[in-house]
């Protein structure tokens, strides 16, 4: 079933950009003293990759899903990706505890505690809340969408007598009721 093309953009292009910024602040944020563990840009250990480039790239390619999407299921299937990297956003530091004895798996924040409160939720925390909820917004805008955008075009086809009336049958269907006003 199609939908605009609008119905997901504005939520993808959001995610896209915050994906992207979850893959890449790692490795440039040293650059602006915004860093865990050390000042090393572009310094990928596995822990890095694991926690912020997996799920940065998951959230593009979620956020790309649905903002070039006309259909509802890969509209979902771009929403559910997304969330999956908002949530593994949110809760990896947390879940790394389980593979890493060292209590910070990626390093410690650095700078004061304003700026390691800033550089956590930057990181991690906010960034994934913005992108599970962002992209369960978009998800809803394709569910609550059954068939607007086609049905004026069905309809305009119908009138012209080039398309046949599409409407599906089934339990919870509305009966049609016997015009009485013509006898």
């Amino acid at each position: 079933m199609r939908l605009p093309r609008t119905t997901g953009a504005v939520s993808g292009v959001a995610i896209v950009v915050l994906g992207i910024w979850g893959a890449l602040i790692p490795l440039v944020g040293p650059y602006f003293h915004y860093a865990f563990g050390n000042y090393d840009s572009w310094h990928l250990t596995a822990n890095r990759f694991w926690l912020d480039v997996l799920p940065g790239v998951l959230a593009v390619v979620g956020g790309l899903m649905l903002l070039y999407t006309t259909r509802r299921v890969s509209g979902l299937i771009g929403g559910w990706l997304a969330v999956a990297a908002g949530v593994w956003f949110a809760i990896g530091p947390t879940v790394s505890l389980l593979w890493d004895d060292s209590g910070a798996p990626i390093g410690r924040p650095m700078g004061g505690r304003g700026q390691q409160a800033l550089e956590l939720l930057g990181y991690f925390h906010a960034l994934g809340v913005a992108i599970a909820v962002l992209a369960a917004f978009a998800m809803g805008r394709f569910v609550s969408r059954p068939r607007v955008a086609e049905e004026p075009f069905v309809a305009a086809g119908a009138v012209a007598g080039e398309v046949a009336d599409h409407r599906r049958g089934g339990l919870f269907r509305r009966r049609r009721r016997a015009d009485t006003t013509s006898a």
